[in-house]
């Protein structure tokens, strides 16, 4: 019976250490990441297979830092932050074209203009009237993913500035 793994293993501080080593082969080996990161591999395994809850925020500012994975951060703050768990981010890469092209259609002027006058009819007076909710929720949720789509940029953005 071979080594090989008997599953592939999912995990996203996992998967990012891997897709690292393409580019930096110090990250292939786990004790080598532990290293650089300053914690055991024992606890760099932890969390690789899951058996840590939450990982601590500054070890995964310091794996999306030395894996050039933003998407880490966004995860974390979307998936386990107790705070900001509700924020609309992206927590992986997509394509840029893609992105632009959503964020676009988003932004269109018909688009922008109905946003733009419901948002004033409904605001207008400083509150929400039980009539305006239905319509209040669903300016909410364009603005939701808005803010999701301007978030895959500024993902995809963050990996080109530093060099991928």
């Amino acid at each position: 019976m071979g080594k090989e793994p008997l599953k592939e293993n999912t995990n996203v501080y996992f998967q990012a250490r891997k897709r690292a080593a393409m580019s930096n082969d110090r990250l292939f080996s786990r004790e080598n990441a532990a290293e650089l990161l300053g914690i055991s591999t024992y606890t760099l395994a932890d969390y690789e297979l899951g058996n840590t809850k939450v990982v601590p925020v500054d070890k995964v500012v310091l794996m999306a830092d030395l894996y050039n994975a933003p998407e880490l951060i966004t995860g974390y703050c979307k998936y386990q932050c107790p705070i900001h768990g509700f924020m609309p981010l992206a927590t992986e890469e997509k394509n840029l074209q893609g992105i632009a092209l959503r964020l676009l259609k988003g932004l269109n002027d018909d688009d922008m203009q109905e946003l733009k006058t419901s948002m004033i009819d409904i605001l207008e007076d400083g509150k929400v009237s039980d009539d305006e909710l239905t319509e209040f929720k669903k300016l909410m949720e364009h603005l939701d993913r808005l803010a999701e789509i301007i978030s895959e940029l500024k993902l995809a953005g963050e990996k080109i500035l530093k060099g991928r």
